[in-house]
């Protein structure tokens, strides 16, 4: 990684040209570049979360009419609750119909890490509502 940095860094590539904006994009991420050198749990690349959401991005000419920003942003995280469930393993229906159920009752204003528990990958989670 450092000597591919190295030679980003040291390459002839300047101006306006697809080789230059490409050189520049590396070099403003490359601290991020490197972040799954230091932990195993994260990915070289983001194509699982690009194929997540794939389908949806299919689809966008329909999120054109989320009428509002509030809208949009309701409905992405909808879809980020969803496809985290997915990739968890968690039935969403099952999901979702625990979520509404559970949180209005619990404290969460009050104590908010109640929160991990619910999470998709959360144990209690995983037992009552895996595919």
């Amino acid at each position: 990684m450092e000597e591919f940095l190295h030679w980003v860094e040291t390459s002839p590539f300047y101006g306006k040209n697809a080789l230059a904006k490409a050189n520049e994009y590396t070099l403003n991420r490359a601290n991020g570049l490197k972040l799954f050198l230091n932990d195993g749990r994260i990915e070289m690349d983001n194509n699982p979360a690009e194929n997540a959401i794939r389908p949806n991005v299919i689809g966008r000419k329909n999120w054109l009419f989320s009428v509002s920003e509030a809208g949009a942003k309701a409905n992405a995280i909808c879809l980020s609750i969803a496809e985290t469930a997915k990739s968890n393993g968690v039935d969403f229906y099952e999901y979702i119909k625990k979520l509404f159920t559970d949180l209005p009752n619990l404290g969460v204003q009050q104590n908010p890490e109640i929160l991990d528990q619910y999470m998709p990958w959360s144990k209690m989670i995983q037992a009552e509502c895996s595919k």
